[in-house]
C-alpha cells in the first residue's frame, strides 16, 4: 500500500486518523484527504510538531496498514 491508495480510500482511513490524532477535526481531515504532505502540515499546526516528528508519526500510522493482520 502507498499514500496514493490511502488517498483513494481516505474515507476508510479517516476514522483511524481521527482516533490517532484527536486534535484533528473533521474539517482538518477533509482538507488532508489522504495527502501525505497535508497530513504532515496539519500535525505540525495542531500539535506543534517539527516536520521530522510529524513525518515520523505519519509513517508509523501508515506502516500499521502495511503489516498483515495476525
Amino acid at each position: 500500500m502507498n499514500w496514493d491508495e490511502i488517498g483513494a480510500k481516505w474515507m476508510q482511513f479517516k476514522g483511524s486518523a481521527k482516533q490517532k490524532w484527536g486534535k484533528l477535526t473533521d474539517d482538518d481531515l477533509d482538507c488532508v484527504a489522504g495527502t501525505h504532505q497535508r497530513l504532515i502540515g496539519r500535525l505540525q499546526e495542531k500539535y506543534g510538531n517539527t516536520k521530522d516528528e510529524a513525518e515520523r508519526q505519519a509513517e508509523e500510522w501508515f506502516k500499521a496498514y502495511q503489516t498483515p493482520a495476525a
